[in-house]
């Protein structure tokens, strides 16, 4: 099986357009040539992907699952031509929920400052290393140590813990909270990356339900019906504000650790710029 980025760029293209010919106007080809691409693609993979009639066009199954692997590998394609034209100079930092809460634009300003020649990229990848295992970052904000040794971490501060509650949760007129207080509600978990596990209580103290999401706007949109607590890093509550939901100071919690984190076997050159900022806007 042989594929080709112009196949899926022509499969991409006719989805985005409605049409064919639409597609061959936006890529400033021949309509027979993007149909061409489209059979050719369906044959390399052994599957239809389009229905094509005379006035619409209907991606089958196979053609809704093989359009989401077209948009990441262009994604990913275009992404690796701006760090070629770039020569290297784009610094890209993962983070899974939130980057760096208030500090966020502050650090953005001092980069900028600091290291005009460089380009710094915030990227929101929920996975436990934040894109460095996928190669989509070059640093990330972790603020839970991922299960894998590959990955080098250095303390650069902490941030209070914060509750987020459905505006008429019984909590919400509390100026703060306690542990204990929250536990009294199922908990919003997300099991891969969230800062807050249940080990946070002592044995037998714990949250009796809880319920299982994917990132952060799942998160938000289950406390925001009232249907769970969730209890994150304080930058959460600074980045994420959503009609609806509050968030209340957890006054008897640890503090979250925030880590600077890269690839221990091929660490980038700005390590220390990177590590010595984010450690100076923590104090």
């Amino acid at each position: 099986m042989t594929l080709e980025l112009r196949q899926l760029r022509c499969l991409v293209a006719v989805m985005e357009a409605g049409t064919f010919t639409d597609a061959a106007i936006d890529l400033r080809v021949s309509q027979a040539a993007v149909s061409r691409n489209v059979a050719s693609l369906e044959e390399a993979l052994g599957a239809r992907l389009i229905h094509r009639t005379t006035r619409s066009v209907e991606l089958t199954s196979a053609g809704e699952r093989t359009l989401r692997h077209a948009r990441r590998i262009l994604a990913a394609v275009a992404e690796l031509e701006r760090d070629a034209k770039a020569g290297g100079s784009t610094v890209r930092i993962g983070y899974a929920w939130s980057a760096l809460g208030q500090h966020t634009a502050e650090f953005q300003r001092r980069w900028a400052a600091s290291y005009p020649a460089s380009e710094l990229r915030l990227i929101r990848t929920n996975t436990p290393t934040a894109g460095l295992a996928e190669g989509t970052s070059d640093f990330a904000i972790l603020r839970r140590v991922p299960d894998t040794a590959t990955v080098e971490l250095v303390l650069v501060g902490t941030e209070k813990r914060y509750c987020a509650m459905a505006a008429e949760d019984p909590l919400a007129g509390k100026r703060s909270v306690t542990l204990a207080q929250v536990a009294h509600s199922p908990l919003a978990l997300d099991l891969r990356t969230g800062s807050t596990q249940l080990d946070l209580w002592p044995e037998g103290e714990r949250p009796q339900t809880t319920v299982s999401i994917e990132d952060v706007d799942d998160w938000l949109t289950v406390i925001g019906s009232g249907k769970a607590r969730g209890i994150t890093a304080e930058s959460t509550a600074h980045q994420y504000r959503r009609p609806g939901v509050v968030y209340r100071a957890v006054r008897d919690a640890p503090p979250v650790p925030v880590y600077a984190a890269w690839s221990r076997k091929d660490p980038p050159a700005q390590c220390r710029e990177v590590t010595e900022l984010l450690a100076g806007l923590y104090g």
